[in-house]
Formats: C-alpha cells, structure tokens, sequence
C-alpha cells in the first residue's frame, strides 16, 4: 500500500512539475495569451504580500474569480493598458505538496522573478510562494486557486505581467 502511495505521489510530482514548466514558459515567453488556460473555469487568482496573508487581508494586487476576468486582464494589457514593455524569468524551487486527494490537491512552491526591460538593467523583481488549489480530475492539471504570496511589502507598481 504504502508503494502504491509513493508512487502515485511520484506521479502528481510529475504532473505539477509540467504544469508549473508550462505556466512559466507561457509568462516568461510573451504568450500571455496561454496564461488563463492554466486554470479552471471558475477559479480565485490574487497576488498579495506576505503581511496581508498573514493577518488575513484579501485584497491583492490583482485579483481574478474567473478563467474570464483573467482573459479580459491579458487583453487588457495587449490593448488598453500602457505600461514599458517588459518580460519575466522564473526560477521555481520544490514543489511541496500539503495535501492530495484523487481530485485535488493544495501545493506550496516557492518562486523568484527577474524582470527584465530592455532599457534597463535586469533586476530581482519579486520572491514569494504560490498557494496553489490544482484540480487533478482532467486531463490536464488546473488551477483552482492560487494566492501568490510575495515577500516584500515593497511590491512595483509596474506590475502588469502576472506572476
């Protein structure tokens, strides 16, 4: 029993790991377009900070409840809003799974972002952890939730890109 557990783990490991490749690539590649496809059709995306996820503040920087509102925030940033053209690195650590089930599972995984402008020097732009809510029932993982948890109080305001 306990090899069955490991190696349906091992599996889900594998599983988050293409989805977390997949995830960055589109970001970090200007296909931002990819991005909402990442999750599921009703979802919770919110960026925050460290200080307001611990004293339990929802507001965040952004802040989507639908695969929609998340395709209307990257046609937003194609069409209407201005902002100096930029692009990101990830770097991710370890995955860490809190807890799966068959349909889900709730994962932590810490990141790093450069952000990079082309008239400018490359910079550290944000560091965090993703609180992810996948939904493993499809085919592909989705997103249910993610809180994306950045360290710093100090958050740019030329955050445009979703992290």
């Amino acid at each position: 029993m306990a090899e069955h557990a490991r190696l349906d783990i091992s599996n889900l490991r594998e599983r988050l790991l293409e989805f977390h490749a997949s995830y960055v690539r589109c970001i970090d590649t200007d296909r931002l377009e990819e991005w909402p496809g990442h999750f599921t059709a009703e979802c919770h995306y919110r960026v925050t900070n460290a200080d307001n996820e611990r004293d339990g503040l929802p507001a965040g920087l952004m802040f989507a409840t639908s695969r929609a509102m998340l395709e209307d925030r990257v046609s937003a940033l194609r069409h209407a809003n201005i902002y100096e053209r930029q692009t990101y690195r990830h770097i991710l650590g370890q995955v860490s799974i809190l807890s799966w089930a068959k349909q889900h599972a709730e994962c932590e995984t810490p990141f790093l972002v450069a952000r990079i402008v082309q008239s400018d020097d490359t910079s550290l732009f944000a560091t965090g952890v993703y609180k992810d809510v996948f939904e493993l029932g499809g085919e592909r993982v989705l997103l249910k939730q993610r809180v994306v948890v950045c360290d710093s109080s100090r958050i740019d305001t030329l955050l445009a890109i979703p992290l």
